[in-house]
C-alpha cells in the first residue's frame, strides 16, 4: 500500500498530538506514513525526504513541530505537496505562541496551511478534503463524516430541549 499523506514530527514526543491526525486519516482509509524529522537536528534528511515526496506518490504532508517549528515552513521549501503545519505546544514552548507564528507567518510563495495549537485532527480532516478534491469515493466519505458532525448537533439540542429552567423559553 502506497501513503498518500505523510505524518511527520519534529520527534517522537509530538506523538501524543500527531496520533489524533493518524486516527482520522485510519478512520478515512487512507493510507498513511509517520516518521520523525528534525529541522535541525537532520537537515539533510529532511531535504530528501521533502523532495522525493512527490515522487513517491504523497498527495499531503502533515508536520507537526513545537518550539521554533521550522519543520513545516523547511519542508513546503522544498516540495510542490501541499503542507500543513500543526503547531504544537511542547515542553520548550512559549504556550505554543512561537509554534503557531513561526508556521503561520510563512513568506510570500512558501505556503503552508496552519491549524490550530494541536490541532492534528483537523490537519487530517483537512488533507483528506484535499485528497477528496479529486477523488469522488473519498468526497463522498467527506460528505458522510460532515452529516454525522451535523446529526450530533441535532441530537445535542434534542436533549438541551429536556432541561427545564423556570425562564427557558425553547
Amino acid at each position: 500500500m502506497t501513503p498518500l499523506v505523510s505524518i511527520i514530527m519534529g520527534s517522537t514526543s509530538d506523538m501524543p498530538v500527531m496520533k489524533a491526525a493518524a486516527e482520522f486519516l485510519d478512520s478515512m482509509e487512507i493510507p498513511f506514513e509517520i516518521n520523525a524529522l528534525s529541522a535541525h537536528r537532520v537537515p539533510v534528511q529532511v531535504m530528501e525526504f521533502a523532495t522525493a515526496a512527490q515522487e513517491r506518490g504523497i498527495k499531503v504532508i502533515i508536520a507537526g513541530a513545537g518550539g521554533a517549528a521550522h519543520l513545516p515552513g523547511v519542508i513546503a521549501a522544498y516540495t510542490p505537496v501541499p503542507v500543513i503545519g500543526v503547531p504544537v505546544k511542547s515542553s520548550n514552548s512559549m504556550d505554543g505562541w512561537d509554534s503557531v507564528l513561526s508556521i503561520l507567518q510563512m513568506p510570500s510563495g512558501i505556503p503552508v496551511a496552519t491549524m490550530a495549537l494541536d490541532g492534528a485532527k483537523n490537519a487530517a480532516i483537512f488533507a483528506a478534503q484535499i485528497i477528496a478534491a479529486g477523488d469522488s469515493t473519498m468526497m463522498e466519505k467527506i460528505k458522510s463524516f460532515k452529516k454525522e458532525l451535523a446529526s450530533k448537533i441535532d441530537k445535542a439540542n434534542r436533549e438541551l430541549k429536556e432541561i427545564k429552567f423556570k425562564f427557558k423559553t425553547n
